[in-house]
């Protein structure tokens, strides 16, 4: 019996704190971000609103009468709305990554109403491509590919012939130390290297023809069965001029 009065007593407590919505968010560097709240879900009697960062560090409150109160530390770096409540983060740094939390005081409870859980990432930098090693003879050509950055590396072989290209290891995304995706992929004649984060994307092209110059794209070469069909065509063509000709000619000839 005391163990379900423990229970419902907790369950009690935890329903007093309110409901709350957390919301994970990257940004870009030197970005600015939004702190929005629904004004639904503040008490009609509340005294204080407020903002928090990490969960105790006040930034901004609002007070029932109107009235605002902003720590010296982030009175330059944020911009706010008494109407609705909003806070902007302003120039956002990695240093700033962390919870930012809305709370409201009314006379008889404190609630947490949303949380915004902020990751603030460094956009990443076009990653290297090097060919490290080229075998060709007549048949193929093979490409030894690094694609590399400060922290981690992905390599890859290429292989081309005549008629296709295709890519053999390194296909799966590598994460690198700092949280990025090197990714090295065959696409469009081209042997593409990609560097991502949440936040931003580059990539580094290579073109095949310029690496195997022999060994050109199917789309490029024309292939054996594109001979034939060309020769078939072609001769299907005079063919049928002929018996056109032949058959004007006659006609001609009884019309004399």
């Amino acid at each position: 019996m005391s163990l379900a009065f423990v229970i419902l007593a907790g369950l009690f407590c935890i329903m007093a704190q309110g409901s709350t919505s957390v919301t994970s968010e990257f940004v870009k560097k030197d970005s600015d971000f939004l702190l929005y709240i629904n004004e639904s879900a503040i008490p009609e009697n509340f005294l204080i609103f407020r903002w928090v960062f990490k969960t105790d560090t006040n930034m901004i409150s609002f007070l029932r009468g109107g009235d605002t109160e902003v720590t010296d530390s982030h009175s330059e770096r944020i911009e706010f709305s008494k109407e609705n409540h909003s806070v902007k983060l302003k120039r956002l740094q990695e240093a700033d990554s962390g919870d930012y939390i809305a709370r409201v005081f009314t006379p008889n409870k404190e609630l947490t109403l949303v949380t915004y859980s902020i990751i603030v990432q460094e956009p990443v930098s076009p990653a290297d491509l090097t060919v490290d090693h080229v075998s060709s003879s007549s048949h193929s050509c093979i490409l030894t590919v690094t694609c590399s950055t400060g922290d981690s590396h992905i390599s890859s072989n290429f292989t081309c012939d005549t008629r296709t290209c295709y890519q053999e290891g390194g296909e799966k995304p590598k994460v690198t130390a700092s949280g990025a995706v090197l990714h090295l992929q065959l696409a469009n004649q081209s042997i593409i290297c990609n560097h991502s984060n949440q936040v931003s994307y580059e990539k580094t092209p290579r073109n095949i023809r310029d690496l195997c110059p022999n060994h050109a794209d199917p789309t490029d070469g024309v292939s054996i069965c594109q001979v034939k069909m060309a020769v078939f065509s072609v001769g299907l063509i005079i063919m049928v001029s002929a018996v056109i000709t032949v058959h004007i000619m006659e006609k001609i000839k009884k019309q004399k």
